[in-house]
């Protein structure tokens, strides 16, 4: 019976528990930009709050997209629990730093994962990537001009007014299509 139930999916178990593996890792990301969210809503950077609101949503859609696509392949998605999640940061710029370091951290992930299904010859499932894939260029662009306000604006006087006001008007240009 359980090799009948496994039939039910194309999935490998190794790609089932890495599509499972993002899930958390997407369900850990939209809690920390909704911690990022509320530290800078405590500090008095609305705007960068309401990027950070923004950014936790997203990444929370990409967590049910992912999870949609185990279940629709007939795997086992599983709800991940998030715990130990930072709520204070030592300071403006951090902030920004680690929603950088966060985002390659989660396309590094992405690219693991394709490589995996490529090996695996999971041509589906590394085609439903592409999707992440190309969006992390657009996650990395716009935590890399953000924190680079910082180096272009500084932190003195009204700088860090001015980093918050322009934060949510990043925008990247996919010019790839």
């Amino acid at each position: 019976m359980k090799d009948l139930l496994r039939l039910r999916t194309s999935l490998t178990e190794d790609i089932e528990r890495a599509l499972n593996d993002q899930i958390k890792m997407e369900a850990e990301a939209s809690a920390m930009y909704l911690a990022m969210s509320s530290w800078c809503d405590r500090n008095g950077f609305d705007f960068s709050a309401g990027y950070f609101k923004n950014q936790s949503d997203e990444e929370r859609e990409h967590m049910l997209r992912l999870f949609k696509f185990v279940s629709d392949m007939g795997g086992r998605a599983v709800s991940p629990d998030v715990t130990n999640v930072q709520v204070e940061f030592e300071s403006f710029k951090s902030v920004f730093e680690q929603a950088l370091q966060q985002e390659i951290a989660v396309t590094q992930s992405f690219n693991r994962m394709a490589d995996k299904c490529q090996k695996a010859k999971d041509y589906v499932t590394f085609t439903f990537l592409q999707w992440f894939l190309k969006e992390q260029i657009e996650e990395e662009y716009v935590a890399r001009r953000a924190l680079e306000l910082f180096e272009v604006i500084g932190e003195d006087g009204t700088g860090q007014y001015e980093i918050d006001k322009r934060v949510p008007k990043i925008k990247y240009e996919d010019t790839y299509e």
